[in-house]
């Protein structure tokens, strides 16, 4: 039986509609939605080629990150939170 931290990090939870434009149709884990917020980063080349760590948001990630152009990957995380419940 798993953790209770993992059980919570495995918990399915509800997307916005502006999530799920991003990462398709929820309800789905954090860690599933994150995986797939990378795969959709990486298929339109929304990674910064001179700093990694970067994300240019093209307009359907502009509206889950909370209008901003350009973020860093440890603040994606904290603005995708906000689209969770």
């Amino acid at each position: 039986m798993p953790g209770k931290a993992n059980s919570a990090f495995m918990k399915p939870l509800s997307l916005t509609a502006d999530l799920e434009a991003v990462v398709g149709k929820g309800p789905m884990p954090r860690s599933e939605v994150v995986k797939k917020l990378w795969v959709y980063i990486k298929k339109n080349g929304l990674q910064d080629s001179a700093d990694k760590r970067n994300i240019n948001a093209d307009e359907k990630l502009k509206k889950v990150f909370g209008g901003k152009g350009v973020v860093n990957m440890f603040e994606m995380t904290k603005l995708v939170s906000k689209h969770l419940s």
